[in-house]
Order: structure tokens, then sequence, then C-alpha cells
């Protein structure tokens, strides 16, 4: 029996995710097929994003944990990142030689508020929710979640199949993003928050602990996570290129690429659960780097656009237990009272890597082509995962069990 946060919560990721799906699954095609973007700008579409975190990361966490409450601000934010959806839908009346450049801008600011909101329904769901109840909980609402915006994709696939050149169909999507947004908002002030008592704000009073660096789990945490990070994210510009550019996959498309890697994931999910908690959320990610790595190698096989789907499929299947361990392990080598030091320092360096490695894979590109830069990132991808390999024998035999919870924030993460 859910109680009445979590049914609220389960309801605020459905808009969610459709908010999203709406708007940010169609930015590479919009920006390539009808703002005539460079190999560079697209690269610019994952790399802005984080370069916006890095800024904001540490004054939103210093902000919002002074904070009795979070709802309103994270509310208040959400409100403020969705509207610029509709300055998206206006970039395609500004001169053809800026458009491509107003639409890097609005994605840009648009992880303003974007930073303040997923830092502030971490703390705010981590706090409503009880913790005995988190593992079963968000592995439930991440798969309804999922369920929906695989629906929601698919859904607008065929109804603007045959619109890829037409600006007016992306600016239908982003004007019902935007309202979706509003759902979003009305949901997050459903929600019933205990303000925090004064006390435990005291507690609060500094900014940064660098004491945690000298916690050995969790400073081998940051270098294997952020070395996975870095080969992850490396290809994510790449992928949108080739898709767009090379395969000339239409809307419906890149709609039935992402159905195909959700549909996988939500059937996935559990089976990551159980290998985490029968082995280790580490030994597991092992496995999972190693699979990531096929991505790009199979991906550059072919151009055919049913064999792209099926390589989204097998993707699927390695990003939910990418997007489900990552987490756990970050939370299981944190130190219990420092916790959200570590989660905020993650995010900082986690942001940083977010911005470079798209640049770096996009140079690998313009220097060396195509096949050549997705099999440099296969490589890196198993470098990273014999790193975990390294992590998991330093660590095995003094290895704490921990409880496995989702991500607070799966349905942001790429694809691929």
């Amino acid at each position: 029996m859910r109680t009445y946060n979590e049914k609220v919560s389960i309801y605020h990721g459905m808009v969610s995710i459709v908010a999203v799906n709406l708007a940010g699954n169609f930015f590479p095609i919009f920006a390539i097929a009808i703002l005539g973007a460079s190999n560079y700008q697209v690269g610019l579409i994952s790399s802005l994003p984080p370069l916006m975190a890095l800024g904001m990361t540490i004054p939103a966490a210093i902000v919002l944990n002074r904070l009795q409450q979070q709802k309103k601000t994270v509310a208040l934010s959400v409100f403020w990142a969705r509207i610029l959806f509709l300055l998206l839908a206006g970039v395609v009346y500004i001169h053809s030689s800026y458009q491509a450049w107003a639409f890097l801008l609005i994605i840009a600011f648009m992880n303003i508020p974007g930073t303040i909101s997923t830092i502030g329904w971490q703390t705010l769901i981590s706090g409503i929710i009880d913790e005995d109840r988190r593992g079963a909980f968000f592995s439930d609402r991440n798969r309804l979640v999922t369920i929906v915006g695989m629906v929601t994709t698919l859904l607008i696939g065929i109804f603007m199949k045959k619109q890829t050149e037409h600006a007016l169909a992306y600016q239908v999507l982003f004007v019902i993003a935007f309202l979706f947004g509003l759902l979003e908002v009305f949901f997050l002030m459903k929600h019933k928050e205990k303000a925090e008592s004064t006390s435990g704000l005291a507690k609060k009073n500094s900014s940064m602990d660098w004491s945690i660096f000298h916690d050995k789990g969790y400073k081998w945490f940051l270098i294997t996570a952020l070395c996975f990070n870095f080969s992850w994210q490396m290809a994510w510009g790449l992928f949108n290129i080739y898709n767009v550019k090379y395969a000339h996959a239409t809307i419906l498309w890149i709609s039935i690429f992402s159905v195909a890697n959700q549909l996988v994931q939500v059937f996935s999910f559990p089976l990551w659960k159980k290998l985490a908690e029968a082995k280790s959320n580490t030994l597991m990610l092992v496995w999972v780097a190693a699979g990531m790595a096929t991505a790009p190698f199979l991906t550059v096989l072919s151009t055919n656009l049913v064999y792209l789907t099926f390589v989204q499929m097998t993707s699927g299947f390695f990003v939910s237990g990418t997007t489900l361990l990552l987490f756990n392990l970050l939370l299981e080598k944190s130190p219990n009272e420092k916790k959200t030091y570590c989660i905020t320092t993650y995010n900082v360096l986690l942001s940083f890597v977010a911005f470079i490695a798209p640049q770096i894979g996009i140079w690998l590109l313009e220097v060396s082509g195509m096949q050549t830069s997705l099999g440099i990132n296969s490589l890196l991808r198993l470098v990273s995962a014999f790193v975990f390999l390294l992590m998991y024998l330093k660590f095995r035999d003094t290895k704490i069990v921990a409880k496995t919870y989702t991500s607070f924030d799966m349905e942001k993460i790429p694809k691929k």
C-alpha cells in the first residue's frame, strides 16, 4: 500500500518525463534539421547543461541546505525551467545566422533553475520517503515513469513521423512540454513536507567538509565513477550526429530508438537490483561498463535503422544498470554523517566531466572520423570497467552490503 507522498511522487514523475520527452528527446534533431547546427554546436547540446550545473551546484546546495522546507523552492525552479520551453518555440523567428546559438543559450540558462530543482528534489524526496521503503518505491516509480515516457515518445513519433523538416511540429512539442511542466509544479506542491527543526539547521552551517577526501572508499568511488562517466558521456554528441546525419533518422525513428531503449530498461531494473544485492554494486558495475563498451562499436557497423533499434535495445539493458548502480554506490561509499557533502562534491565533479567529455568526442570526430572516434570510445569504456574491477578487488574483503536504491533522477539520463 503506497503512502500519499509516494502516490503524488509517482504522478509528478509521470508528468515530468512527459515534459522532458516532449522537448529534450528532440533537441538534437531540431538543431540539425531546422536550425542547421554544426557538429560543434550539436556537441554543445550535451556540454552546456553540465557547465551551468557546475557553476550552480554548490550555491544551490548551500541555499537548499539552509531551508526548513524545499517544496516551494523546487516547484518555483521547475516553473522557470519549463517556461523557457516557450522561448525555444520562438527561436525560429530569429535571423537564421543566430538561431542555433540562441537555441544553445536558452538550453544553457534552462539548467540554472534546473540544477536547483534537481538537487532540491533529491533532498525533498529523501526526507519524505522512509528509508526502509525507498528501495521498493523507487524501483516501482522508475518502472512506471519509464513506461509513461516510452508510450509518450512512441505517440510523438507516430503523430509527427512526416514532420521532421517542419518547424511548427517542434514548436507544438515545446508548448505542450511547457503545459506538462505546469502539471509538474502542481504535483510538487501537493507533496506533504515536514519542516526541519532549527536545531537540525544549525548543523548545516558549513558549505564544505574537506575531510570527505580522507575516506578511501569515497575517493575510490570518485575515481571510478568519473572515469566511467567520462567514457560514457564522451559519445553522447557522436550518437546524435550519427543517428541524424549518417543514418538519416526521422522523428519517428528517434522515437522508436528511445522506446526500444526504455522498454528494455523497464524489464531489466529488477534484474540489476537482484544481482547487486546478491553480489555487490561495484562488481555489477564492472559488467555494466563492459556492456556499455559494446554500444559505440556496434553502432558504426551499420546505418540500417532497424539494426540501430536493436543496438538501442542492447544499450538499454546496460543503461538501466548504470542508472541503478552508480547512485547506489555513491550512497554506499559516502560516510553517513557527510553524505550531503559527498553527493554535492560528486555532482560538481560530474558536471565538469559532462562538459569536457562531449567536446573531446566532437574533437575526435573532426580529426579522425566517426568510426575511429566511436572505436576509441568503446576502448575507454572497457578501461573504465577495468577500473571498477580494481575497486572491487580492493574492497571485496571489507565490503558492506548496502541497500539498493534507484536513481532519484533516472528520467533525465540519456539513453546510451
